[in-house]
Parts: C-alpha cells; structure tokens; sequence
C-alpha cells in the first residue's frame, strides 16, 4: 500500500472509532473499556516473543518497553473492571440493608 492509501484507512478508522464510541452509554464505557485492555494479553504475548527472538540490542530495547507498556494496560483493564464490580456490589448490599432495616421497624 501506499502512503496515501494508508493516510486514508487510518483517517477513516479514527472517524468510524470516534463515531462508535460517542454513541456508547456512560454506562457501558466502563466495562467495554476494560475489556478491551484486556485484550492487550495478546499484544503482551506478542511483545514477549518479538523481545526473545530478538537479535539487535534496539529491536530489544523496542520489544521491552512494548512488554512493559502492555502490561501496564493489561492489569490497568483488571484494576478497572475490579473497581467498577466493587461499585456495583457496594450498592447491592445497601439497599439489602435498607430494606432489612424497613422490615425491624415494624
């Protein structure tokens, strides 16, 4: 391909990337997101490869910082989706006490 083909799948990738995530509920955004940091897991597996077949010092260097980096992303998506369930189990349990305390008073 080109440059000029590849400027034009990269413009349009970011306009049809844009598009779609403005259309998602804020209620969605958080569980989408951390699943797909989670998909990162492949991008590390991927980067752990590249860096041990990696026969030039630069190609190494490249290959680490893409591990690192991927796994930033991968444990930020867990960390993410953890806090968010914790959200949701936080709010459960307050309206089974509410409600268990609705029922002593009467």
């Amino acid at each position: 391909m080109d440059g000029m083909s590849l400027l034009t799948v990269t413009v349009l990738a970011v306009f049809v990337g844009f598009e779609v995530v403005s259309k998602v509920s804020s209620t969605l955004h958080t569980p989408l997101m951390s699943g797909a940091n989670a998909i990162h897991g492949i991008i590390l597996v991927g980067a752990i490869i590249v860096a041990g077949q990696a026969a030039d010092p630069v190609i190494l260097a490249v290959a680490l910082l893409a591990v690192v980096l991927a796994t930033a992303n991968l444990v930020g998506g867990f960390v993410v989706t953890d806090r968010m369930l914790h959200m949701f189990h936080g709010r459960k349990e307050a309206a089974g006490k509410a409600s268990a305390g609705k029922g002593e008073g009467q």
